[in-house]
């Protein structure tokens, strides 16, 4: 039986650059990271918390990224609300 991959969880707001839509770096709190490959990517849908705009569902592009900065390597989750342009950190690996 194979064990479950488990990050820590986050959902802060992050400061992204992308070039064609990829994440190729972003800011945490303070810290400059590089994305130096893209392991995945996926579209998810959710509904609005709101209940006014419940009916509307919420597009949301995922990456998991292995990065490197000047003080750790690792693999992160951003994703991306298409609705409203913000990026947040969804989870990290270590």
């Amino acid at each position: 039986m194979r064990g479950v991959e488990m990050g820590r969880s986050y959902g802060v707001p992050v400061a992204v650059c992308e070039l064609d839509g990829r994440p190729v770096r972003f800011t945490w709190e303070g810290r400059l990271f590089v994305v130096r490959r893209v392991l995945d990517h996926w579209v998810s849908l959710s509904a609005d918390r709101e209940p006014a705009l419940r009916c509307r569902s919420r597009e949301r592009a995922n990456w998991r990224v292995r990065v490197a900065s000047h003080a750790a390597a690792g693999v992160y989750e951003l994703q991306h609300d298409i609705h409203d342009g913000q990026w947040r950190l969804a989870r990290v690996w270590e």
